[in-house]
């Protein structure tokens, strides 16, 4: 039986590039550079190393995803404004059998009412939601958790 690849997948949705400029009040003043160094040194702690992709065009995304059954043991993503409307999004993840952690640095429970439902929501095994940046080096964590058998329950 093959071992589980040591790679994750870090998929950025549209508009996570202007992380760090758009409205730091919701989002915080970290940039996606920041963002994929905390990842980055975060899973390197248990021996993971990371590829990392954000685009502002869904097909992208999707391709990512898909070529993570090659190479990736499981998929962090925020995907954001594509976690309220992107049924393929979802289908994606859901394909590719791979564990799946969705983070989002602001409460989307907490925000407006069209933000409240997210369609990755059902596949992913992780949820971090409204713990700024730092949510994702915690979705990391909980994420290599469930790929190593670490987890609880």
């Amino acid at each position: 039986m093959p071992s589980t690849p040591r790679r994750l997948l870090l998929v950025n949705g549209p508009n996570l590039n202007l992380l760090g400029v758009r409205e730091p009040d919701i989002y915080g003043r970290e940039t996606l550079a920041d963002v994929e160094a905390l990842v980055t040194r975060t899973a390197g702690e248990s021996g993971f190393d990371v590829r990392a992709v954000q685009s502002n065009h869904e097909g992208v995304l999707l391709d990512a995803i898909h070529a993570a059954r090659e190479d990736c043991g499981g998929i962090v993503i925020n995907p954001g404004g594509l976690t309220h409307t992107s049924v393929v999004l979802r289908d994606a993840l859901s394909g590719v059998s791979l564990p799946v952690a969705e983070v989002h640095i602001s409460d989307i429970s907490a925000r407006e009412e069209f933000r409240r439902h997210s369609f990755v929501r059902d596949v992913a095994v992780v949820h971090v939601s409204g713990e700024g940046v730092a949510g994702y080096a915690r979705a990391v964590q909980l994420l290599i958790d469930v790929i190593t058998g670490r987890a609880d329950g």
